[in-house]
């Protein structure tokens, strides 16, 4: 009797249902808060979602365009979902800090816009800063500098966070462990030479990085306050 040939891994069955951009993108975002840059594969994509590459690639070029379009899909999030407030210092702050807990939660995007800082949901964010600076009185000349300043703050502390958290997460050590033995090393330096880090150490085991974060967007304020 002939013997049958072995058969393979069973495949999943292919979705039934049509694929869309939104739900590729979606489960894109989800893959990368997971796992990071590199879980996020076209094979392991269609795989997800049961489908084949042709299906993906109807919708996006490559990887690298399915990365950047699930970065404009965070950020348009903060933008749509930021609260419209009568007073632009407030709406400011609000908006900031909208884009530095969007980032914090997907630590991939920092590091997207800092490849790509023409997306433009990222545009659309530096709009939204500039508008403010008008509302707040900054003169036109003054304008630009002080949204440069202002979104490199934001972006800068916002992916530094999201470089600690993965530091964190590969070190299997959560966030109190991190500033302890952070505060210990600090305390060990000589205080006459690091006065000031060595008064720190207590400050620094404590302190809250959002709130941190809108003290620095609050001495932004107050230095673009005098432009006016």
């Amino acid at each position: 009797m002939a013997k049958r040939a072995a058969k393979g891994p069973a495949r999943a069955p292919r979705r039934a249902d049509s694929l869309s951009k939104e739900l590729i993108v979606q489960a894109a975002i989800e893959m990368l808060d997971s796992g990071g840059e590199k879980a996020l594969t076209l094979r392991a994509l269609t795989v997800r979602l049961s489908t084949g590459y042709g299906a993906i690639y109807h919708h996006v070029k490559d990887k690298n365009d399915l990365l950047a379009t699930a970065a404009d899909e965070v950020i348009t999030g903060v933008m749509s979902g930021a609260v419209t407030e009568a007073d632009p210092r407030t709406a400011l702050r609000t908006l900031t800090l909208g884009l530095f807990d969007a980032i914090d939660a997907h630590p991939w995007v920092g590091a997207e816009f800092s490849r790509q800082p023409w997306r433009p949901a990222l545009l659309d964010f530096y709009e939204g800063i500039g508008r403010l600076l008008d509302a707040l009185g900054v003169p036109e000349t003054a304008r630009f500098d002080a949204a440069g300043a202002l979104v490199n703050y934001v972006l800068g502390v916002a992916a530094q966070n999201a470089a600690n958290a993965r530091l964190r997460a590969d070190s299997d050590t959560d966030r109190e462990t991190f500033l302890e033995n952070a505060a210990t090393r600090w305390a060990q330096v000589d205080p006459g030479r690091y006065p000031f880090v060595h008064a720190a150490v207590t400050h620094l085991g404590e302190h809250d990085d959002r709130e941190q974060f809108l003290v620095g967007v609050d001495i932004f304020l107050a230095g673009i306050s005098s432009l006016r």
